[in-house]
């Protein structure tokens, strides 16, 4: 397919910027001319790249690497070839991520799709609306009437920002998003193909099924990230809240009058049903679902592929369907294993809801 990359090849950085930047420490004195211009996993990386090592999944590709330097716990470094630059750290994986963000600082965040600088002439802008300096609009992107936009921000190709809408400084809205009701803090980033503001799922049960009139609105805080194609429903009578620093992944369904706290993270194909409320900290893995007004406590985590039909205390891990206890879970997995001649294969995993990319 050719070597067409998509990010721009980074100058590189030293030996010397690297350590300062991760806290590492080199085993040997580091080559004066070794500058690192990329990163790649230790099996496929090349003379100028960096890798990693955090486990014994990939220790054994030491051997044979090929890269300029590697991050690895001091109890790996014993296998490195001879001629291999290693940089010794007990958290190789956060030091890795932290090389990478410096290299591809524009990889964080969405960019104009059409390299637009400013506004571009198709945009469809009401004369009411009011951007800051420095904000670029792609073609085919439409901002309603008294819509406010922040310095610094992106509005991508045919993203659509309606009515009194607010947008901060510093944001990034993907291309094809539509947002209504909507207010939006600072340096949030928005993916591609998001759906935020749009009336929530709410009809009478008797037979007359009347809509309920949806007229809250979302509240989106400082540093947000959702991930593409995701849905946040506006509120009913009180608003959609997504705290500060939260990071909802793709293809995620956020519910009416849901209360999102700080720093919370959601991971893909999650459904949110209205009224839910996730304290600071809290963790959902990959497709759970929760019932309609459960609170998940602050720093509680469930696991992948759970439902949740009841409150869950702060601090606790939960799985299972209908979601439970962790140890509870664990033991009644194991029993079913058991009963059914399968040994402990049936037994669930101990790791974390979620898992490093």
């Amino acid at each position: 397919m050719g070597n067409r990359r998509f990010f721009d090849r980074p100058h590189g950085l030293t030996v010397a910027e690297i350590i300062k930047l991760t806290g590492a420490e080199p085993v040997q004195a580091p080559p004066a001319s070794l500058v690192i211009k990329g990163v790649a996993p230790v099996d496929l990386a090349g003379p100028t790249d960096l890798a990693f090592v955090d486990g014994k999944k990939f220790a054994g590709a030491l051997a044979t690497t090929r890269a300029g330097a590697c991050l690895m716990p001091k109890r790996f470094a014993d296998l490195a070839p001879e001629g291999l630059l290693v940089l010794q750290t007990e958290h190789p994986y956060r030091a890795f991520v932290a090389v990478h963000r410096e290299l591809y600082p524009q990889s964080l965040r969405p960019s104009s799709l059409f390299e637009t600088d400013g506004i571009f002439e198709g945009a469809t802008i009401h004369p009411t609306a009011r951007l800051e300096s420095d904000v670029t609009v792609d073609p085919g992107a439409v901002i309603g009437p008294r819509a406010e936009i922040g310095a610094g921000s992106l509005i991508a190709a045919n993203a659509v920002i309606g009515p009194d809408v607010t947008i901060g400084r510093g944001c990034r809205i993907g291309a094809g998003c539509s947002i209504t009701h909507t207010l939006i803090g600072d340096r949030v980033v928005i993916h591609p193909g998001c759906r935020i503001g749009q009336d929530g799922f709410g009809y009478t049960e008797d037979a007359a099924q009347q809509k309920i009139p949806q007229t809250g609105r979302v509240i989106i805080q400082n540093d947000v990230e959702i991930g593409a194609g995701t849905t946040i429903d506006r509120g009913g009578i009180r608003d959609t809240v997504i705290g500060e620093a939260s990071k909802i992944d793709n293809l995620c369904q956020i519910g009416h009058n849901c209360q999102i706290g700080r720093h919370c993270i959601i991971v893909a194909q999650s459904g949110l049903s209205g009224s839910v409320t996730l304290e600071d900290f809290a963790v959902l893995g990959g497709s759970v679902g929760l019932a309609p007004h459960v609170t998940i406590g602050r720093g509680a985590r469930v696991a992948a592929r759970s439902g949740v039909m009841h409150n869950i205390p702060a601090g606790e891990t939960w799985g299972g369907y209908p979601a439970k206890t962790r140890m509870q879970w664990m033991r009644q997995e194991a029993t079913l294993a058991r009963l059914a001649g399968g040994g402990s294969r049936g037994r669930p995993s101990e790791e974390g809801p979620g898992e490093k990319p």
